[in-house]
Parts: C-alpha cells; sequence; structure tokens
C-alpha cells in the first residue's frame, strides 16, 4: 500500500507522497492552515503545539494529547488526529474547556492557549473528576508564560465539575470514528517524497522483515528524540520504519513483567503504579504528558542515550532484553547492552522487542530518584536507580545504577560491593557514598558540572537510607567535606 491513511477532524485524509521526515505540524499549518495549533519549542517541550491523537487499543479507541511538533507524519496512519479548530460546537459556540479557560481569566496573550486546551481537553474526557494533582501533572508539557497556572487550574476544577463528557462529540462519534480507523489498518505501507522514505509494517513479524531488508533504516517510535534530529539538527533519517504502532504487549506472570519495546511511558504506568510504587513518582517526571504519551520503553533504551529516564531504574532491578533479529531471538542483561557511548550490542537488522523486569520480592527496597534544573519535563543531570534486598538486618543483594555518570547507564560496582553482606546500617551506606567516587569519573555539561554529579549521586545513596531507616524524616543531604 502507498497511501497514508488518517482522519484529521471530521475529515478523512489520503496522502501518497510523504518522506520520512515530515511533521505533522507543518502539515497542519501550512498545507490544512488549521493554524490554531502553535509552532513554539519544536521540540516537544512548551506545549503550544498540542493535538489529540485518537488511536485503537485492545480496550477501544483512547484519545492521549501530543506534541504535534515532533510527531512525524508516518505516525499517523490510521489515527484519528484532533485539534483546537474541531473542538467548537455546530452553532460555533466555544467548548466548555475553551468556556472554562474564559470564563477564570486562564488566557493573557494566548499564544499557548491552544494548547493548554487540548490538554485539558484530553484529561476532561477521560478523568472527569481529576483533582488539582492530577490536572498539573496534565499540564506538565505546556508552558504559560504569562497567566500562571492558578486561574488555568481553576478553569479545569470547573469544567470537571460540569460534567457533560457524554454529550462531546468524540464521544458520540466514538464507534463510528473506531470503524473508520480500523479499516485503514492492514498491510505494510511504503511512502516517499523524492529520495525521502517511510515503512509502516504491518505487524512485529513485517517489522522483522523490513529491518532484514534495510538493515541502516532509522527505527522511529514515539519520536520524543528522533523528532528533534529531525526540527533541531535537520537530519536525513531516510529510510524510516515507524514501529510505535507494535510491541504493546503488557504481561505480569512467573514472577515477570513483560513490557514490549512499543509500550508508552502513559500505557506502562498502571502497571509501575501497581507493582512498582516506589517508582511511580519518578515515573511522572519523564517528559511532559505529551512525551508520556508518544514515547516508548524500548526506544529510551534502544537510543542508548547516557540520560534515558528508564534505563537506571530497570538496571537496578534487574531488567533483561530480548533482541531479535528476523525470526532469530536472544536475551542479555539489560546492563550489557550498553557497550559505550554511541554503541550498543546490536547487531545489523536487530531490535529491541521486549523487556523483562523481575518483581520485587519481600525483603527488596527499591527507589528512583531524577536530578534536574526543573522539575517538570526537563532532561536529567543525574538519575539512580537503587535496589536493595534486607534478610535478618544484611543487604543480601545491591544494585545501583545511574545515568548522566558517565558514557552509558552503568551500575556502581565498587558502591554496590561496600553493602553487600553488611548491615543495613547508616555506616554501610556512608561506605558505600565513598566507594562511588571510584566508581564513576563524570563529565561537565550545560546541564551539570562533573563535581555536581558527584555530590549528588552520593547524596542519592545518602537519601535512599534516610528513606528508607526513617521514613517520614526531613531529609539532610551531606557535601562530602562533611564525610
Amino acid at each position: 500500500m502507498t497511501q497514508l491513511r488518517f482522519l484529521l477532524n471530521d475529515t478523512e485524509i489520503a496522502l501518497t507522497e510523504v518522506g520520512a521526515s515530515d511533521t505533522l505540524l507543518d502539515h497542519l499549518r501550512l498545507t490544512r492552515r488549521l493554524t490554531g495549533t502553535k509552532e513554539g519549542c519544536a521540540e516537544g517541550d512548551c506545549g503550544a503545539c498540542t493535538v489529540l491523537s485518537g488511536r485503537l487499543t485492545p480496550d477501544g479507541l483512547i484519545y492521549e494529547p501530543i506534541n504535534a511538533c515532533i510527531r512525524l507524519m508516518a505516525s499517523c496512519h490510521a489515527t484519528h488526529i484532533v485539534t483546537i479548530e474541531h473542538l467548537g460546537g455546530p452553532d460555533g459556540g466555544l467548548h466548555p474547556v475553551q468556556r472554562a479557560m474564559v470564563d477564570h481569566h486562564g488566557s493573557q496573550c494566548g499564544f499557548c492557549t491552544p494548547g493548554i486546551v487540548m490538554a485539558l481537553y484530553g484529561l476532561w474526557m477521560t478523568n472527569p473528576n481529576a483533582g488539582e494533582a492530577e490536572i498539573e501533572t496534565a499540564l506538565q508539557g505546556n508552558i504559560c508564560r504569562c497567566t500562571g497556572y492558578a486561574p488555568i487550574i481553576r478553569a479545569a476544577l470547573a469544567v470537571g465539575a460540569a460534567g457533560g463528557q457524554t454529550q462531546d462529540a468524540l464521544a458520540r462519534e466514538r464507534l463510528a470514528v473506531a470503524a473508520r480507523l480500523r479499516s485503514m489498518r492492514g498491510a505494510r505501507v511504503s511512502l516517499a517524497r523524492g529520495g525521502d522514505r517511510a515503512l509502516i509494517p504491518a505487524d512485529t513479524d513485517d517489522l522483522a522483515a523490513a529491518l532484514l531488508e534495510e538493515p541502516g533504516a532509522t527505527l522511529v517510535a514515539g519520536a520524543t528524540d528522533v523528532g528533534l534530529w529531525v526540527t533541531k539538527f535537520m537530519r536525513d533519517i531516510s529510510p524510516a520504519i515507524f514501529i510505535g504502532h507494535l510491541m504493546k504487549e503488557i504481561e505480569v506472570q512467573d514472577g515477570m513483567i513483560r513490557l514490549g519495546a512499543g509500550v508508552t511511558y502513559s500505557e506502562a504506568m498502571p502497571l509501575i503504579a501497581r507493582h512498582l510504587p516506589q517508582a511511580a513518582e519518578y515515573w511522572s517526571r519523564i517528559g511532559g504528558w505529551q512525551v508520556r504519551n508518544a514515547g516508548t520503553i524500548g526506544a529510551n533504551i534502544a537510543n542508548g542515550s547516557p540520560i534515558g529516564d528508564t534505563p537506571p531504574l530497570l538496571i537496578a532491578l534487574g531488567a533483561r532484553l530480548v533482541l531479535r533479529r528476523g525470526d532469530a531471538r536472544r536475551e542479555i542483561p539489560l546492563e550489557a547492552f550498553f557497550v559505550e557511548y554511541g554503541r550498543q550490542d546490536r547487531q545489523p537488522g536487530e531490535f529491541v522487542e521486549a523487556v523483562l523486569i523481575p518483581l520485587p520480592e519481600p525483603g527488596d527496597r527499591i527507589a528512583a530518584y531524577k536530578i534536574s534544573k526543573r522539575r517538570d519535563s526537563d532532561i536529567t543531570a543525574v538519575a539512580a536507580g537503587i535496589a536493595i534486598r534486607v534478610e535478618e538486618g544484611r543487604i543480601t543483594r545491591a544494585r545501583l545504577s545511574f545515568g548522566g555518570m558517565a558514557g552509558t547507564p552503568r551500575r556502581a560496582t565498587l558502591a554496590e560491593a561496600a553493602l553487600l553482606g553488611q548491615p543495613f546500617a547508616e555506616a554501610s551506606f556512608d561506605a558505600a557514598g565513598r566507594a562511588l567516587a571510584h566508581d564513576f569519573q563524570p563529565l561537565s555539561d550545560m546541564r551539570a558540572s562533573a563535581e555536581y554529579r558527584a555530590t549528588v549521586a552520593r547524596n542519592l545513596i545518602r537519601r535512599f537510607w534516610l528513606e528508607q531507616s526513617e521514613p517520614g524524616l526531613p531529609l539532610r543531604l551531606r557535601h562530602p567535606e562533611e564525610a
């Protein structure tokens, strides 16, 4: 098949000339003249470009806010894209979310407002009884520089209390839209605009075959990283294979969580909250809501970034990867996947198919920490995953993993050795903190200095001890000179 097909508001779109690097935002603004969707940062941080993406799942059709600026067009196949222009009623009046923003003075210059409305619209449909905490989480990926968030939160609370979701157009049309999207799925889609080529596999087996045919192709899942290659660095990603609709399985059995590589952060969140509640707050700090709706766990691992958010936690938990090439599969420890900066243990034509995470056992104490300049929707300076097993007062298992401290996410083996077999006591963790200085020699960059990273990493070990020994104790993180 050589057509990209999707719904845009109430219109079915079929395109034959689509390149791998074409963005949804450019299509909306330049081709369709739907200029309510704004371009701000062009990197998925400010939320001015927020639209809703409706996609089919085993539980039916769901709508999620995403960033149009880094959503590449080929990722839109068999989805329903909803822009701010579609919210108005038949008489052209304001949608209840828009009316609440007006009534509660939630807009000044108005540039950010369409994106904020779309994020709140997504929340209003999926969580009608959202409280202030849920509203703030939904707005993590939206920046307002004029009004501030108090009137926006008041608007969100008011429209949530008013209800009316069942009368919304997307709710009334859901079955019909789902049927139209279902009819678009099926065979492999091959697209091109000149020499800029994109391929959308029909299923995971087709992906395996396509990657053998094009072993040098760029794999694109949520494009929360690859999108910036296009918008910021003008990189040529052709040929690109788009896989965000694949490998969505989530299974828990025999003491193991199996996550398909295409599971997004948002899709994994209920499972994290249920089985790894210690990591739930950390998980909610990965990007903003729009990024978590698009970004996938497998891609966060596969791109090999030293500051990826998920590898430190997953390495600490003892996760393993399933790698596939054609019909052949192999399984390796996650930490072994990262060879050196820019290099992973992946053969030509091979891809990450699944992540296997052991469930915690009795006596396990787990934590995940992220340090960044801005609390929400920011790039990590230092990330840490810590998993300690305590039996009869002694540490029988210790896995400490850090991101941002080296060219790859890595375990702190000397700090682990300082803990193993020792009493679960302050002195043991102080010794681990001292050993950490020999595990890593971090670099200085625009996010943090080497000294800052070393200090923070050591303090995170102390923070873990304080939280685990006396829950609720106010934290006092020491400078190395105090040790």
